[in-house]
């Protein structure tokens, strides 16, 4: 299954000042990305450090983009706008391995 690397950032309804878990929607948030995980669509996800604003990177198995943003965009963060995508790449693997 090909795989992608997801950028996401927060959105509009980020509230500035709270902690990423703090954010409004958190536990329905970490259901739904533990869910993809555990069926193994996302592979590996965190945020990235640094800079003024939030920012995540997801690795994700999917059989195109359309699939990838289809999939993300039923996050509860998605659909209120704590998060939003920035970017869908195709990612080829060329050291390590996933198991």
């Amino acid at each position: 299954m090909p795989l992608f690397v997801v950028v996401n950032e927060q959105g509009p309804s980020w509230t500035s000042g709270r902690t990423m878990q703090a954010q409004d929607g958190w536990p329905e948030h970490v259901v739904f990305m533990n869910a993809l995980e555990s069926e193994g669509f996302v592979v590996l996800g965190g945020p990235l450090g640094g800079g003024p604003h939030h920012r995540a990177l997801l690795v994700v198995q999917g059989a195109n983009e359309a699939e990838v943003r289809a999939r993300l965009a039923e996050d509860p963060w998605m659909r209120n706008e704590v998060l939003r995508n920035v970017s869908v790449d195709p990612w080829e693997l060329l050291l390590g391995s996933l198991r």
